[in-house]
């Protein structure tokens, strides 16, 4: 009993009861310098003079620690014959869990937490080791390690400074147009769709009753058609998928179909009873809109081309769009409703599957998202001014994005999960829009007029954008990089010869 009330006094003591003069415990050498200073304050305590009240130790006379007066240390630390450190930043903690592990039979004594405290403090400056590590840190800077020196207990006392952000590279998107063209005669008609890009890279254009057909590849314009009757118009243009057949829709509700390459029409389909406002291709069905408000789908392959009529509008067709899958065709209206109607029930369907309710004023803008089959955007006019994102399976809305001015036309990009939209009153411009964020990439002005028609070029990197100020202008807005760009057809490669060999 009384050997281990000697081992208790000794746990307790710490390197603060050194004796003047003694040499301060090392950096390497802490556990000898330990030793010393419990031999030491023993003696101290048979010696010296007592304040507190005295204890029996061992031997059953009345034993106390005193402690001796110590000088203080000069500023620069050094005290004739030895460097005294300073124990700003000394880890007591892990000094305490030094001498404890001499002990280990009095662990039973230490509360949980403790221990605990010790067994972290063990498994990261590794118990096997225990004995080297470095205890004291000092306020003078310490000598440099040797080359080839790796410190094991470096995440101890690391200080590793956070890195900077990795700052986002961002595309340069220009803010004036890469070219403008004159487009005179330009009709200003919200309602309209007379601008339409190819896959061959040409660009129809409707004005007033000229049809022209311009190769960017070239630069040449080249005049196709013109209406006859001297209240005839272009109402409307939409290429084929192929990029070879052009649809023409007229005010006279005639829907016309043009071999580009050879300059000539092939036919004439009638059927409307007013004008054809706007288009839409499906393969070989070919999809019209109308001021009275039905669509009609012709089959252009046959002499009968009317196959069925769809009666969900009851107010002028402004804009069509099959889904890139064929499945669904999307319709918006002056009667504010944009309708998904279901090609797998028939042509003759005549009910809608979707009625898309919630805009305030007429439904120009329309657009299938390229990765998302089933999420669709609508924009609404001057009374609506918002961008609406639809979940086509069940109706649901989304999201609403408040533009502050007319939608007329959207466009989703191929390259970025982006979206672009035309606007008329009273702001006269195109916004980019992050998806699904909606947060403004960049805002393009130029247009003296409201805008009124999009469509965006084979590539995907450029926007043309038509208005009332009778101006077509061209938006690189999209550009690919081109380290990605490489990579993509690198990967294109490899998927085709991937392919080839199976085969």
């Amino acid at each position: 009993m009384m050997k281990k009330s000697q081992e208790n006094t000794e746990n307790q003591l710490t390197a603060r009861w050194r004796k003047h003069g003694e040499p301060a415990a090392t950096a390497l050498g802490f556990n000898n310098s330990i030793n010393t200073s419990l031999n030491i304050s023993r003696n101290v305590a048979n010696i010296a003079p007592s304040k507190t009240p005295n204890k029996k130790g061992d031997d059953g006379k009345h034993k106390t620690p005193s402690k001796t007066p110590r000088k203080s240390p000069s500023r620069d630390g050094i005290t004739g014959d030895r460097f005294i450190p300073s124990r700003i930043g000394s880890q007591y903690d892990i000094a305490h869990a030094l001498i404890l592990q001499e002990n280990q039979t009095d662990s039973q004594l230490l509360s949980p937490s403790t221990l605990e405290q010790q067994r972290l403090i063990g498994e990261v400056l590794n118990c096997n080791e225990m004995n080297k590590v470095k205890i004291l840190s000092y306020a003078t800077k310490p000598p440099a390690a040797p080359e080839g020196h790796v410190n094991r207990l470096k995440v101890l006392y690391h200080n590793s400074k956070t890195p900077a952000t990795v700052k986002k590279t961002t595309r340069h998107i220009p803010q004036s147009p890469e070219r403008i063209l004159d487009a005179p005669d330009l009709v200003d008609d919200y309602y309209l769709n007379l601008i339409h890009w190819s896959k061959n890279n040409h660009l129809a254009v409707a004005l007033s009753k000229q049809l022209y057909i311009w190769n960017a590849a070239t630069g040449d314009i080249s005049q196709i058609m013109e209406t006859d009757g001297d209240e005839d118009y272009i109402c409307s243009v939409n290429w084929i998928k192929e990029g070879n057949l052009l649809a023409v829709g007229t005010a006279e509700g005639v829907v016309q179909l043009w071999d580009i390459e050879a300059s000539r029409r092939l036919r004439m389909m009638a059927g409307h009873n007013a004008r054809v406002g706007c288009l839409s291709w499906n393969e070989h069905i070919l999809s019209s809109g109308s001021r009275s408000g039905n669509i009609h789908h012709h089959d252009v392959r046959v002499a009968n081309h009317h196959v069925a009529t769809l009666s969900g509008h009851t107010q002028e067709v402004c804009s069509l769009f099959w889904s890139p899958d064929g499945r669904f065709l999307a319709s918006g209206g002056n009667d504010n409703l944009a309708n998904i109607w279901d090609l797998t029930l028939g042509h003759s369907n005549v009910q809608p599957l979707q009625i898309l309710n919630e805009h305030q004023a007429a439904v120009k803008g329309l657009a299938w998202c390229p990765w998302q089959s089933s999420l669709l955007a609508t924009g609404g006019g001057t009374a609506d001014r918002t961008i609406k994102f639809w979940n086509t399976n069940n109706g649901v809305c989304i999201n609403t994005v408040d533009t502050g001015s007319q939608v007329s036309s959207i466009l989703w990009s191929t390259e970025y999960k982006e979206l672009i939209s035309g606007h008329g009153y009273a702001n006269n411009q195109l916004i980019l829009w992050k998806y699904p964020t909606m947060t403004k990439v960049s805002e393009l002005t130029g247009h003296n007029g409201r805008v009124l028609y999009m469509t965006m070029s084979p590539d995907g990197s450029t926007v043309a954008s038509g208005a009332a100020d009778e101006t077509l202008r061209l938006w690189k807005c999209f550009t690919v990089d081109p380290t990605k760009k490489k990579k993509d057809i690198a990967s294109k490669t490899v998927r085709n010869v991937a392919t080839a060999s199976l085969r």
